[in-house]
């Protein structure tokens, strides 16, 4: 006989600022327990030398994590020239020094080359998987770690204009999924002629969530199950913004929320929503309420993952 799940069967969106010095997992275990939540997950992780955006999800929410996660970003964040690091970031051993420190000319002229669609190579200390094994787990073992570039894309690069001396550079970034701000920094200090490592970094947005929406783990902890009630949790389908919604009838909603398909044709005519071509995800809902994530495909709308809202 299965277990109960212990905890509240609460579901929707947390948009937690998570504090330095705990991993997301950490921060995570802490949120479910104020909350006494019976299901939670994250949609992104940060380093816990990282502060800022770490969506929760509760609940049905953790049906939808993969939406957070493929979420564009932004980070604020501190580079440091002339040393680098084991882990790219303060917590590692230094491995390279350089007197050489860029103008800031320089570095300015060198940011256009980091816009777009670029190849990245993840940090040795990344939870990238080699052969089934952690990166960060092989490099801490001391085994050689051969990571292999990936495409990933950058709209946004600038340096603030902050005047914090020669060794110092504060920038702004909005990234798409997997750019590690580390490998960052990283490669802009190699094309300056230098080395360099994070000192500070900060998740300013996680798509739809940003900081002014966040809550500390301090003022959840003070809420605590009054925090359910109190209006910072977010709808299911806040991660599904960009998703186009199909209306159902009662009928159509009872039937996909048993796993059963609707006719495309029925609902099309209904939704007179561009786009849903072979393949195209959508959100069905009945009024207010949101049935489940699916896809269009033979001329169906096929549920995908069905959710008890």
């Amino acid at each position: 006989m299965a277990r109960k799940r212990r905890g509240q069967a609460i579901s929707g969106w947390l948009a937690l600022d998570k504090p330095l010095g705990l991993s997301s997992t950490q921060a995570l275990g802490k949120a479910r327990r104020f909350l006494d939540a019976a299901k939670a997950g994250h949609g992104g992780t940060l380093d816990p030398l990282a502060t800022g955006i770490l969506p929760i999800a509760f609940g049905e929410a953790t049906k939808t994590v993969s939406y957070a996660m493929d979420a564009k970003k932004s980070y604020a964040f501190e580079a440091i020239w002339g040393v680098a690091t084991t882990t790219d970031d303060q917590e590692g051993r230094v491995t390279e020094t350089s007197d050489v420190r860029p103008a800031l000319s320089a570095i300015e002229g060198a940011l256009s080359s980091f816009l777009g669609e670029i190849q990245q190579i993840p940090p040795q200390y990344s939870a990238i998987k080699v052969d089934g094994e952690r990166a960060y787990n092989l490099a801490r073992a001391n085994k050689g770690v051969d990571l292999k570039p990936r495409a990933v894309r950058v709209d946004r690069f600038e340096r603030i204009n902050t005047d914090l001396g020669p060794d110092r550079a504060q920038f702004e970034v909005d990234c798409g999924k997997g750019t590690y701000i580390r490998s960052l920094v990283r490669d802009l200090a190699r094309a300056l002629g230098t080395c360099g490592h994070v000192a500070t970094l900060r998740r300013t947005r996680c798509g739809p969530f940003d900081e002014k929406m966040a809550i500390s783990l301090d003022k959840l902890e003070s809420l605590g199950h009054k925090a359910v009630g109190s209006g910072i949790l977010l709808p299911v389908a806040t991660v599904l913004d960009d998703i186009p919604a199909l209306a159902l009838t009662e009928e159509e909603a009872r039937r996909m929320s048993h796993g059963q398909s609707i006719s495309l044709f029925a609902v099309a005519n209904r939704n007179p929503i561009s786009g849903l071509t072979p393949g195209a995800t959508v959100q069905v809902v009945c009024g207010d309420r949101l049935i489940a994530i699916a896809m269009v495909a033979d001329g169906l709308v096929k549920p995908v993952r069905v959710l008890n809202t």
